[in-house]
């Protein structure tokens, strides 16, 4: 199905030249804002132990410091699509940079644990007004080849970006730079988005869509109500004990959910613009590619955060070591990603395929390595593993967000964005969610074979992967 039919009351996309130009400058800008949500959401991981020292948090409010970032960026992520398309995405990406660095000295200055989740909060919403309008500026002012290789460069920012949160945080919390230890992970954030601003303001076209849609604001609070109902009892459940409330909420989900499905396609024939239009998930490429998209991201988010708990809780690594072991995992993605557009020139989507294969190779050898090493296990025998499975991602995740937003017309940018980048985040949050609770369950218990019996649960994520990939149209624009 084409975009065109997919979208009947879509207006024709503006002439190429008629649209406002990304330049190199203005690319590394957006860039730049997409990396540190990104970072964000994982530089904590390995921050964690010392935030428990310091504030005595605890279990179930570190699992918080977490979870209600995630939960905020996931939930608002569709809403600052479509703010961006209505008010102009550089007006958006300004002001998500503005309050993203506000909020990140409320975290680096905040004196106990629930000032520190509630400023976790306000900069997952920041993130989610900031994060869309990356793709969206991308889309509409970008043409062929220079939107090719901006989507691919955005692809490889953000995988880089996932890993490299987890490297610097541990950098940052062993430097302990003037005595700030873990607040550094979020302090750094304050002078790059001040640099963010003023780069922004010289360089990032304004772009909009030319037919802006009110916010659909029954589609609006009943996504919240089923996303929060979803991860909010998977990323707390395990903290709290499960108590009665995560099994009333995971009981409410399905209904939610249906209810937002009925809500949209109703707006939807009656002639609005729905949050979420179902007309949009009409198109082959974006429901296969989103499909695609939620086991590869829950196992990569699960991946991350269980490493770095293993490495330090587990082996007693300090911050630096853990963070250092994910070194060949983020310098071979960010070589396969760079390397995309040319392989995918010559073999199409084949080469998501072969991404997971070199990646299920990369996740086998992981598991294997624990479990005939641990608890000996060191940095330097997890480096092969690590550097064949960021290979593999490398190969993966830049092409299915280029063949996701393949077909979504430009006017439809920010929504598409938005869409996408729910799925991200959400598959995220629940692979923390669910292989973290997998893992620290069974360390709980005491065995050994924690790490590599929750490596093959991800294993058997990445053959899923590699068999929907398979399904991918050919070719992509």
């Amino acid at each position: 199905m084409t975009s065109t039919s997919a979208s009947p009351r879509a207006a024709a996309p503006a002439p190429a030249r008629d649209r406002p130009a990304l330049g190199p400058l203005g690319l590394f800008t957006v860039l730049l804002g997409a990396s540190l949500p990104l970072i964000d959401f994982f530089i904590v991981n390995v921050a964690l132990p010392s935030i428990d020292h310091d504030l005595a948090a605890g279990p179930a409010l570190l699992e918080l410091i977490v979870a209600g970032y995630g939960l905020s960026y996931a939930v608002l992520l569709v809403l600052g699509g479509r703010l961006g398309d209505l008010f102009g995405r550089r007006r958006l990406f300004l002001a998500g940079m503005a309050a993203f660095g506000l909020t990140s000295l409320a975290c680096g200055l905040a004196p106990d644990a629930w000032t520190l989740v509630g400023a976790r909060v306000a900069q997952g919403a920041a993130a989610a007004l900031m994060l869309p309008q990356v793709l969206a500026t991308i889309h509409s002012s970008t043409e062929g080849a220079r939107r090719a290789k901006a989507l691919s460069l955005y692809g490889a920012t953000a995988g880089l970006s996932m890993v490299a949160g987890q490297i610097l945080g541990g950098v940052l919390v062993a430097a302990d730079l003037a005595g700030s230890g873990w607040r550094a992970v979020f302090l750094v954030n304050v002078p790059v988005a001040v640099a963010g601003l003023v780069l922004a303001l010289r360089t990032v076209p304004e772009t909009r869509s030319d037919r802006p849609a009110p916010v659909d604001v029954p589609g609006t609070l009943l996504l919240a109500l089923a996303l929060i109902t979803l991860l909010a009892p998977l990323t707390e459940g395990r903290a709290a004990g499960w108590p009665l409330w995560t099994w009333v909420s995971l009981a409410v989900f399905p209904f939610a959910a249906a209810a937002f499905w009925r809500a949209e396609r109703r707006l939807d024939r009656r002639g609005g613009t729905p949050l979420v239009p179902p007309s949009l998930l009409g198109l082959v490429s974006l429901r296969r590619g989103l499909v695609l998209l939620l086991p590869l991201c829950m196992g990569f988010g699960g991946f991350m955060f269980v490493i770095a708990v293993a490495l330090q809780q587990g082996l007693g690594l300090g911050a630096v070591a853990s963070g250092l072991a994910l070194v060949p995992m983020a310098v071979a993605f960010f070589g396969a990603s760079l390397a995309g557009p040319r392989l995918v020139r010559r073999w199409g989507t084949r080469v998501v395929t072969a991404g997971g294969l070199i990646q299920g190779l990369g996740i086998a050898l992981l598991a294997v390595t624990a479990w005939r090493a641990w608890p000996d296990l060191s940095v330097g025998v997890l480096l092969p593993g690590m550097a064949i499975a960021g290979l593999g991602q490398g190969l993966q995740l830049p092409v299915i967000f280029r063949v996701i937003l393949s077909e979504v017309p430009a006017e439809r940018a920010g929504v598409g964005s938005g869409v996408m980048v729910t799925a991200q985040q959400s598959s995220l949050a629940l692979g923390v969610a669910t292989l973290g609770s997998l893992y620290l369950s069974l360390a709980a218990s005491g065995s050994d074979a924690a790490l590599p019996v929750t490596l093959l649960v991800q294993l058997a994520m990445v053959v899923l992967t590699t068999a929907l990939s398979l399904r991918l149209p050919r070719t992509v624009r």
